[in-house]
């Protein structure tokens, strides 16, 4: 059997599709390895440059060497040293010190595995956090314009998928932002809760950092501090066993459950009104809904959607989970499960707001196809209206209420039995009782005087709510997403 090539190599493992079919370049570089131990080596820097600057017999030179050599990563050297000592950090710190000879002996001093490993997950939560918020933020303004667009129109509302009062496409569409803009909250506090590990030893009580500054104290709290400082956090836990607290990883995760759960909703709404043909997501004009149905215009994004959405609203059990079973200090059954439920967390993320993005630019609405379902329903809604007129024409509402009764059901009759269309307000226009409203049953009938202060809803939630949360992310709004897959 010849010897697979590198791109055949590939094909013959698994891959997983969040990352090879479907996340952004960012994000999957995000959780790569190269930035996992590029930032190892930053954070050895970081430790290095504090520590010399508050009185230990660290050089220059050693500095310099460390900083010429951050990216200089032999993973081929790597891999060896962990298959031999069976420890990923201490494989690295013995790769960079190969190519840092005379910063060797300073590398990772005082420091234990988690000085590395938390930090540099604490870090790349935060980053994915950063590009999390921007496409959220995008996919906020694309709805909100388009909220504004069909502000006015009216649709049929409906409880529990029954026909109800009429909204508007507008109004509708808000509701899809409100819990959006709950979301961007929410990550937005998630990040900006997060503080670092720092510098606190092997169980948290910095007693390694204590012994190399002699006892002092202000020295090992300055050092905690500046770590922290260069890292890009104001902040770091007070208190923390060998890690940070894993409920850190349950608000992180439960935030992205929400989103998940948001995505979902909004993409079966639109899953719903593609159904009804009233709204549907872009369709490519080559796009094929169907290999043996030619017709079908399946909603596919939103089916993506959904699917890598409920993936997303799992995840939390990991973390809440591994939280629970902390034993004392810290033990390591943590450790392959977070591999897992962080990253995809934020990759699947990711791909959902991608594609939420891709569906809210290219959103079809068919104002015809509503109209005609209005026209079915409202007849019915009217009847208030109708009655209210009768009376103001000087008709008895025992009696209007009696005669609507009757014709009413007769309409329903057609629709439900024959399968015909309402024809109630025909009914209405051949009852000579009527005809003192014959004329105004047309007005009674305009679908805007049945959506209420949905218009002025929109436009107050969208001035007064969503624009300036949008504010902080308005360099970032430009581009639009175009699918690969």
């Amino acid at each position: 059997m010849a010897t697979p090539g590198a791109e055949e190599d590939v094909l013959s493992r698994y891959r997983s599709p969040l990352v090879s079919r479907y996340a952004s370049p960012e994000m999957a570089f995000n959780f790569s390895e190269r930035k996992k131990f590029g930032t190892w080596r930053r954070l050895w820097l970081y430790l290095a440059q504090a520590e010399k600057s508050l009185g230990l017999p660290i050089t220059d030179e050693q500095i310099q060497e460390m900083e010429a050599n951050l990216d200089n990563i032999d993973f081929k050297v790597a891999a060896e040293e962990e298959k031999k000592l069976r420890h990923d950090v201490m494989a690295h710190v013995h790769t960079f010190a190969h190519c840092c000879p005379k910063a060797a002996g300073i590398i990772h001093l005082g420091a234990t595995s988690c000085y590395v490993g938390d930090n540099t997950d604490l870090i790349v939560l935060r980053d994915g956090f950063n590009l999390l918020l921007p496409k959220l933020a995008r996919v906020i303004s694309r709805l909100a314009d388009f909220a504004e667009k069909y502000a006015d129109l009216p649709t049929l509302g409906f409880t529990h998928y029954q026909p109800a009062q009429l909204t508007t496409v507008g109004k509708r569409c808000c509701l899809w932002i409100q819990d959006l803009c709950m979301d961007l909250q929410n990550l937005e506090r998630a990040r900006d809760d997060l503080r670092f590990r720092g510098v606190k030893g092997t169980t948290g009580t910095q007693a390694s950092f204590l012994q190399l500054f002699e006892g002092d104290h202000s020295k090992v709290e300055e050092l905690d501090r500046l770590v922290a400082a260069k890292a890009g956090f104001k902040r770091s836990y007070t208190v923390t066993g060998q890690t940070y607290s894993r409920k850190v990883d349950i608000e992180v995760l439960s935030v992205l459950a929400s989103l998940g759960a948001s995505v979902h909703k909004i993409c079966t709404d639109i899953r719903l009104l593609a159904n009804l043909k009233e709204v549907e997501e872009p369709f490519e004009k080559e796009q094929i809904g169907s290999s043996a149905m030619p017709y079908k215009r399946n909603p596919m994004r939103s089916e993506r959607c959904c699917s890598l959405a409920r993936h997303l609203m799992t995840l939390v059990l990991d973390p809440l989970q591994t939280a629970s079973v902390q034993w004392f200090e810290r033990t390591l059954d943590d450790s392959a499960n977070r591999r897992v439920c962080l990253a995809e967390a934020f990759l699947t993320a990711d791909i959902v707001l991608s594609t939420l993005q891709n569906i809210s630019e290219g959103l079809v609405v068919y104002p015809k196809v509503i109209e005609r379902r209005i026209r079915q329903e409202l007849p019915f809604m009217a009847t208030e209206n109708i009655i209210m007129a009768m009376v103001k024409a000087g008709g008895n509402r025992q009696d209007c209420h009696e005669k609507i009764r009757v014709l009413s059901q007769q309409a329903a009759a057609v629709v439900k039995q024959e399968g015909g269309d309402n024809d109630f307000i025909a009914r209405v226009h051949a009852d000579p009782y009527f005809s003192p409203i014959h004329k105004q049953l047309e007005s009674l009938l305009d679908p805007s005087s049945f959506t209420g202060r949905a218009p002025q809803q929109v436009a107050k939630f969208l001035k007064e709510e969503v624009r300036p949360a949008l504010i902080p992310y308005q360099s970032q709004m430009g581009g639009k997403i175009e699918l690969a897959v």
